[in-house]
């Protein structure tokens, strides 16, 4: 039976990208019924271009049909930490993998984009007054839990209430102290009443910590998300299933396996031999296999990501400065990024704000270099001549950061002790708890939510416990601002002020890098945080 030819539109156009979108349709249809290249290419050519316009035309409709998402399969993703602390509840989020699977089952007001721009999530609007004082969330009608009931307002109003209430425990509770209130409008409607004004609500309201939890509930697994919760072990793993009933498109794959594999070199393996399809925060000494891998690859993602040092401020040896300044002095910075990180990082200068957060990095302040002789100066007027750093895999390449610190201290006559931990279980047991450990933190949004989250003086995750009350006052102060130099002048005031004093040693920020499967598709592009930022389950499919 003779094929119909194929009629394109618009005979003058030379490329698939510029054909419409019926055009397209129609090339990759007939591609997908089995057309031989031949027939294909002679039906484009009836239309009247080349047979060049016509091969780049087919060759572009074949990699098209390649890139469609299909339905189907599973992907178990392999993190780099977990143990029994691991949660459900938004509210006590630490970690990449509480994070991923929080995206797995829950939505966020807001979502935010590779630019880290806040799109419309369960609220489909909102829109600030005239100096954001007040921000109006208009929210999604029809959208179900996933026991079947309603979401309403009366959902958002519980989740925030809950995050801000005076017994809370919520490490989201600091970013939230500029709102005063959250008022129900309207069956889909709440406005966020502010103290004072605040014009990064929206992009802090994207933040991991965020989900919106059933009313009444305290986050047991039952979200609006693209995945039901089959099962959930801390420390182990969970199961989830598509959620057909998703108020966008459901998700592309039948299922979900998170859990994690706390060995660096096992995981990446794990990756390659296809025991797991994405395995997160790949360490450097295993870029090259996997850049020579035929069956996974390196995802890389220029981000600030900060790995570095946390030296209390409420305990020695890090509440005296002279110690603080030799443990600054100390790292090598510059090989750090080079050896150390491969190249896939940039130089940090002790602040949470990185050359990817654009204009609010404060590229004034002077670059903090290795000086081994100002290192030597500050440790011996600390009369501190012994330290030990606790020491877990949780953060790429900071085992060797730690040892190279330690090796350039040596040459100094200052003994830096290693204690090694287990990585299971370290954010409940370590971090914030051992004078000094090693810290990885993902990088936020804005640098106002990256210090807020940090530096608020009193903060649950304020690690070092450096409460600074000028450092306070900016963080409101330049939310209000509205001065793009007054602001930038504000942020750096803050990034010195961290720089000078906070017991953060920051020498370098990585990129996120992860491995993949050949055959896991549709990974966006976040920097916020492991494998696209944790929001690859909703669009993550297998070729």
């Amino acid at each position: 039976m003779k094929k119909a030819p194929i009629e394109l539109s618009r005979e003058e156009n030379q490329s698939y990208s510029g054909l419409d979108q019926s055009d397209q349709k129609k090339i990759e249809k007939a591609i997908r019924d089995g057309w031989s290249r031949r027939d294909v290419m002679n039906l484009i050519m009836a239309t009247g271009v080349t047979a060049t316009v016509a091969h780049d035309l087919f060759s572009d409709g074949q990699q098209a049909v390649a890139m469609t998402p299909k339905k189907g399969g599973t992907i178990r993703a392999a993190m780099n930490v977990h143990g029994p602390d691991d949660t459900q509840d938004p509210a006590q989020f630490t970690s990449g993998l509480d994070y991923t699977r929080g995206r797995v089952v829950y939505n966020n007001l807001c979502q935010l984009d590779g630019n880290l721009s806040p799109q419309p999530e369960l609220a489909e609007a909102f829109e600030p007054n005239s100096n954001a004082t007040e921000w109006t969330f208009k929210l999604r009608k029809g959208v179900e839990w996933h026991d079947g009931s309603k979401f309403t307002a009366d959902d958002v109003i519980h989740t925030m209430r809950r995050h801000q209430g005076e017994d809370s425990t919520s490490v989201f509770k600091s970013m939230l102290a500029p709102v005063a209130e959250w008022k129900k409008t309207g069956s889909h409607e709440v406005k966020a009443i502010l103290s004072s004004p605040n014009s990064d609500l929206p992009a802090i309201l994207g933040l991991f910590q965020a989900k919106i939890i059933k009313s009444g509930t305290d986050g047991d697994g039952i979200g609006t998300g693209p995945f039901t919760t089959e099962s959930f072990e801390p420390g182990v793993k969970s199961l989830h299933k598509r959620n057909e009933n998703y108020w966008r498109e459901p998700a592309h794959l039948d299922g979900i396996e998170m859990t994690a594999i706390t060995d660096p070199v096992a995981r990446v393996n794990a990756v390659i031999a296809g025991d797991v399809q994405m395995g997160a925060t790949v360490d450097p000494n295993s870029f090259r296999q996997l850049e020579e891998s035929s069956t996974a690859k390196l995802n890389s993602i220029p981000a600030g990501q900060q790995i570095g040092i946390c030296c209390l401020r409420n305990a020695s040896p890090g509440d005296n400065d002279d110690f603080l300044r030799g443990m600054q002095y100390i790292q090598d910075r510059k090989r750090i990024v080079k050896r150390i990180l491969k190249g896939k990082g940039t130089v940090g200068n002790d602040t949470p704000i990185a050359p990817a957060h654009g204009t609010d990095f404060c590229h004034e302040l002077p670059q903090r270099e290795y000086d081994p002789d100002k290192a030597k100066f500050h440790f011996e007027k600390s009369g501190i001549k012994s330290a030990t750093i606790h020491v877990a895999p949780v953060a790429v390449g900071i085992e060797e950061i730690v040892l190279l610190a330690q090796a350039n201290a040596a040459k100094i006559g200052m003994d830096l002790k290693i204690k090694k931990v287990p990585a299971d279980g370290y954010w409940g047991a370590v971090w914030m708890q051992e004078p000094v450990n090693v810290v990885n933190w993902f990088m936020r949004p804005t640098a106002n939510a990256q210090m807020s989250v940090q530096f608020a003086p009193n903060g649950p995750w304020n690690d070092t416990y450096w409460n600074n009350e000028r450092m306070g006052e900016l963080l409101k102060l330049s939310l209000a601002e509205l001065d793009p130099t007054r602001r930038h002048e504000m942020y750096c005031e803050m990034q010195t002020l961290i720089h000078n004093g906070s017991g953060m040693v920051i020498p370098a920020f990585t990129n996120v890098n992860d491995g993949i499967a050949n055959n896991v598709m549709g990974v966006p592009n976040v920097p916020i945080g492991p494998l696209g930022g944790c929001e690859w389950p909703e669009f993550a499919w297998l070729s």
